[in-house]
Parts: C-alpha cells; sequence; structure tokens
C-alpha cells in the first residue's frame, strides 16, 4: 500500500453626537483603530480606497442589506479624507438599524474628530469616565471594528489579488449538498460555498460572526469555547420557541460528533443562531461557545441551511490552496476511498482490512473485533457490489489532531450482496497514514 494513503479512523452511518464647531478638514482623518488596521497595510488605504469601495459596492448590489458593508463604506471614505460621505452612509445605515451600537459610535467619533484629536475609538474625556464594565464594552467594540475593517483587505484567502484560493477544509460537496459552512475563529468570518457541477465550490458570501468568550478549542462542558471539527446541523428551532437571547431562530450542530466523543469531549448545545432584539450584533468574543449572527444575517443565511445536510466546518484558521492543490488533495483521498471500496468488493479481506487504521473504532468495535466479524461475514457471500455516491469530503482542522491528516468522507452506499442488500448514508473519519 502507498505509505501516504489515508486509512479508516471511524466509520459512522454611540452615541455621541456633537455640532460642528469647525470646518471640515480637507486632508484625511484618522481614528488610531483605523491606523492599526487600514493604513498599516501597504495593500489598503489611501491609493486604493476606489478598490475597496468598488468591492464593498459588489456586496450591496448583491445583498442590499449589507449592513457590515455600509459601515466599512463609512470608514473608508473618513479614511479617505470625505467626513462628509462617511456620515451621509452612517446616517443612512443608522436610520436603517438605530441598534447597530458600533455605528453609533463610529458616528460619533467622526463627529468628535472636528474638534478635537483622537487617539482611540471612543477613547474621550466623557467614555474615559465610565466604569470597567463599559471599558470591556468598548474593547469588544474596538475588536469587532478591526475584524470587520480587516474582512476588506486583500489576502492570501479568497479575496487577495494574486491568485484565486480554494479552503482545504471544503475538498468536495455531494450533489444533495448545496452549500456548506465554513467558520474561522481567528477573523470571525463565516463563509458560505456552493457547490457547482464539475468545478470547485463557489464562495457566495460571508459574514462576521461571534463566537466563544474563551478562545481555543472545546474539550470540556462549560469552558466557553467554540469547537473545531466537522459538523452537520441537525435541526432547526424557530424563534417562537427560543429565549430572546437566540434572535430569529437557531441550527444546533452535531456537537459533540463521533470523533470528539472517542476523544473525551463533553458538552452539548452548540448552535448557530440569531441576536438578541436589544442588540444588532455581538462582540467578537461573547457567547458560551455557539456562533451568533446578526438578525439580518441570519435571515438571509438560513435558506440555505438544511437539517441532516448543511456541513459546517469550524477552524482556527483555513488552510488556502492554489487551484492545483486543492485538486491534487481532493484527488487523493477520491483515490484512496475508491481503493477502499474496491478491496471491499473483491472479497480479499486480507485486503480490504489493509486500509483500516490500528486505533480505528466503530459503534463498539475496535480493528481486532471489526476484523473478526468482516471475516466471518465475507466467508458467508459469493459476491458483492458497493456502489457510492453523493460524496462530500471535508477536511478537519489541524488544531485537531496536531496534523491536517483527517478528513471526513460522507456518502450514499448501495450495498447488494449474495445474501444481503441495503442502502444507507454513512461517514468515514480517513486518517493519513504515516
Amino acid at each position: 500500500m502507498i505509505s501516504d494513503m489515508l486509512k479508516v479512523l471511524v466509520l459512522f452511518l454611540g452615541s455621541l453626537l456633537f455640532p460642528a464647531t469647525h470646518a471640515q478638514a480637507k486632508q484625511p482623518q484618522m481614528l488610531a483603530s483605523l491606523e492599526t488596521t487600514l493604513s498599516s497595510s501597504r495593500h489598503v488605504l489611501p491609493h486604493n480606497a476606489d478598490d475597496v469601495l468598488k468591492r464593498l459596492d459588489l456586496r450591496l448590489d448583491a445583498y442590499p442589506r449589507d449592513h457590515e458593508a455600509q459601515l466599512l463604506r463609512g470608514l473608508v471614505y473618513f479614511k479617505s479624507g470625505k467626513p462628509k460621505q462617511a456620515l451621509r452612509e452612517l446616517d443612512d445605515l443608522l436610520q436603517q438599524v438605530p441598534d447597530f451600537h458600533l455605528a453609533s459610535l463610529i458616528r460619533g467619533d467622526i463627529l468628535l474628530s472636528r474638534v478635537v484629536a483622537l487617539k482611540n475609538i471612543g477613547k474621550n474625556r466623557i467614555l474615559s469616565q465610565l466604569g470597567s464594565n463599559h471599558v470591556a464594552q468598548l474593547k469588544a467594540l474596538r475588536l469587532e471594528v478591526k475584524l470587520r475593517l480587516n474582512s476588506v483587505r486583500p489576502r492570501v484567502g479568497p479575496f487577495g489579488h494574486t491568485q484565486r484560493r480554494l479552503p482545504r477544509q471544503i475538498l468536495k460537496l455531494g450533489k444533495s449538498v448545496e452549500y456548506a459552512v465554513l467558520v474561522e475563529k481567528s477573523t470571525h468570518r463565516l463563509y458560505v460555498y456552493q457547490r457547482q457541477k464539475n468545478q470547485p465550490p463557489k464562495l457566495v458570501q460571508n459574514y462576521y460572526v461571534s463566537t466563544g468568550k474563551k478562545k481555543g478549542n472545546k474539550y470540556t462542558r462549560g469552558d466557553l469555547r467554540t469547537p473545531e471539527g466537522v459538523y452537520f446541523i441537525t435541526s432547526w428551532i424557530p424563534k417562537k420557541k427560543l429565549p430572546d437571547k437566540y434572535g430569529v431562530g437557531a441550527f444546533p450542530l452535531n456537537y459533540p460528533n463521533e470523533l470528539d466523543r472517542h476523544q473525551g469531549k463533553t458538552g452539548y448545545g452548540i448552535w448557530l443562531h440569531g441576536t438578541e432584539s436589544n442588540y444588532y450584533s455581538r462582540p467578537p468574543l461573547d457567547s458560551e461557545g455557539c456562533m451568533v449572527l446578526t438578525n439580518i444575517d441570519f435571515n438571509s443565511l438560513k435558506k440555505e441551511l438544511h437539517p441532516g445536510v448543511t456541513p459546517v466546518v469550524i477552524v482556527k484558521k483555513i488552510d488556502w490552496l492554489t487551484p492545483k492543490v486543492w485538486r491534487q488533495e481532493r484527488d487523493k483521498v477520491l483515490t484512496d476511498l475508491e481503493r477502499w471500496r474496491h478491496d471491499w468488493e473483491s472479497l480479499n479481506v486480507t485486503r480490504y482490512l489493509s486500509h483500516y487504521s490500528n486505533d480505528f473504532w466503530s459503534q463498539g468495535y475496535d480493528l481486532k473485533s471489526w476484523s473478526k466479524r468482516k471475516r466471518r461475514i465475507a466467508r458467508n457471500k459469493s459476491y458483492q457490489k458497493i456502489q457510492l455516491s453523493d460524496i462530500s469530503l471535508l477536511a478537519y482542522p489541524e488544531t485537531v489532531t496536531g496534523k491536517k491528516d483527517i478528513v471526513v468522507a460522507r456518502f450514499q452506499q448501495d450495498y447488494q450482496s449474495s445474501n444481503y442488500q441495503s442502502d444507507v448514508q454513512k461517514r468515514l473519519y480517513l486518517k493519513r497514514s504515516k
């Protein structure tokens, strides 16, 4: 066998408003938080502000209720020395979503910048007198604006200028899977990919998302962390059946999944849900482990999500690959999956079992008991035919295993033999051998 082949690991069927007292300055303005994000990068403002604005316009054309894009337009206008346009943008935004606290705070800062130099968002004599709780809230808002601004910076990911990149975490979507969700915790972005016939999945939308209060991967109940791994939506819970804190609805995930339970992880109730009615959005690190969207974004996304079908892959950092490398990764896994199918169908049990890892387990079986069972079953068969269809391939993040070595294959399996037949959905956790 090829040494680096994948082996089966597990099988499972602001609001400060100040009047203007001086004429507007014509030169570009500065907020310290913008200085540390946009202007600190040679790729962004001021010389390519027009490019950023064009990309934000495209977002608004595709999704008119993209309030993040409108907020970013206001910030880009302000950073480009166009405070009047910035205020018009923010005024229009706040007419639509008056509870967008970050937009209110930035609007107040832009007005305040007419009379005093600002060192940071929300840093002024009035807010500096607030208690420690409000200081923490301001810190969270500053992090939120930094993360939102970073989302429009060209980089190696899907928005880079040099070459289109694809996520290793989504290698293939089966014909029944129209959309997949990919969450990157380090940037607090939620990406939506759509299956395309004979082409790699296409990025169709991305949103700001809040995650657990504590950084890192989830291991125990109550640790306030968002898990990392490959999950699936299990159900839909409408607003009328939920407390207000979950917003307009919720999609529970299958955490802990088979691998989580095998690794001894505990906890439950990891959902993708909306925001409570008093707020437009929540700070980046603010949940008990769930992923939280604004209600507007959640309503836009929910029609694409289907219980029992839609995968949700959660990672600290996405592995962005060139199209060539992405196809090579996909083809390697498909080749190994086909070898497993072929050797199983051949009734050569020794060759079939060579695909299984030493630490394999499945519903009470380990490799030894599984091997004994399969040899016994094969002795009573004269033939068997196995077909795999509707194949999805989803890669685990490196942080879960310490290596980029686990891929989840989910497919429909049509099995027929001389004495038995079945048609089932199956999940294999494939681990690359050393």
